[in-house]
């Protein structure tokens, strides 16, 4: 395990190199989801590694009930938010439905336009072996690319809802294929959601290439989190979501104590006012 300090981590920009030498050491690593610079910025100043523009903005800042509505365009407008606040973290961005599933060519297409007009270091797209022509021709165009296999958001309707994946001897044998293919098209990092804790673990022994999970077990290389889950700000999360903090609780009481306050004319008060 390394000594490296949490303090020495945060003066070193993340890259898809340090993060591969992070497993070989046995590391782990963190990321959390971002959408706006001010939690970018909060996040890159505590340590967090990676930072994921995820597709999980159509839950939890669209207010829908999938991530299949967010477009390309809204990914990239979040996604320069996010680069403007990190200065350490690399900034992943995801590829939402529709932009890659037509053709590889489609999905260089939209991978560039991340980096070029938004900032992004790395895409991720979800998939295994039916996605790992695009990973590969992504990945030629100079565009690192991580993957995601297991539980596929993106899949909420072929899957039939959000079910735990790898179960049975047949869909272990799916996500395992999966995580092989996309090492081998070229990907530096793979997420592994929703699948049994064993599972995660083995994959991760397996691969070369740095796992990130959510839902997996800790057995995984790094670990991920939607952040409004871990800070609390979000409506009944999955059962293998630790809440770090209850903002959302603090939110409502300051909103309650401010709105009690203009009521009874006590805010604002002579220090909160010019002279």
């Amino acid at each position: 395990m390394s000594t490296v300090t949490a303090s020495a981590r945060r003066e070193h920009r993340i890259t898809v190199q340090s993060l591969a030498q992070r497993k070989e050491r046995g590391d782990p690593f963190t990321m959390l989801t971002a959408y706006d610079f001010t939690f970018a910025r909060i996040f890159d100043g505590a340590g967090i590694d990676l930072l994921l523009v995820g597709d999980s903005l159509g839950n939890v800042v669209q207010g829908h009930d999938t991530t299949l509505p967010v477009t390309l365009d809204e990914v990239l407008y979040h996604t320069r938010m996010v680069a403007r606040g990190a200065n350490r973290a690399l900034v992943v961005a995801d590829l939402p439905f529709g932009s890659y599933q037509v053709g590889p060519e489609d999905a260089v297409r939209s991978a560039i336009r991340c980096v070029k007009e938004a900032g992004a270091q790395a895409v991720k797209l979800e998939g295994g072996t039916t996605v790992a022509s695009s990973i590969e021709r992504i990945v030629r165009a100079q565009v690192p690319v991580m993957g995601h296999v297991g539980l596929t958001p993106q899949s909420v309707n072929a899957m039939g809802g959000y079910r735990v994946q790898g179960r049975g001897e047949a869909g272990r044998a799916q996500v395992l294929e999966d995580a092989r293919a996309v090492q081998e098209a070229g990907a530096f990092a793979v997420v592994l959601e929703g699948i049994p804790a064993d599972l995660g673990t083995e994959i991760s022994a397996e691969l070369c290439i740095p796992t990130i999970g959510i839902g997996a077990g800790p057995g995984c290389d790094g670990q991920v989190l939607v952040m409004h889950d871990m800070l609390g700000l979000g409506d009944s999360p999955p059962s293998f979501v630790k809440q770090y903090a209850p903002l959302g609780a603090l939110a409502a009481e300051a909103a309650k104590a401010f709105a009690e306050e203009v009521e009874n004319r006590k805010f604002p008060d002579s220090m909160h006012s010019y002279r």
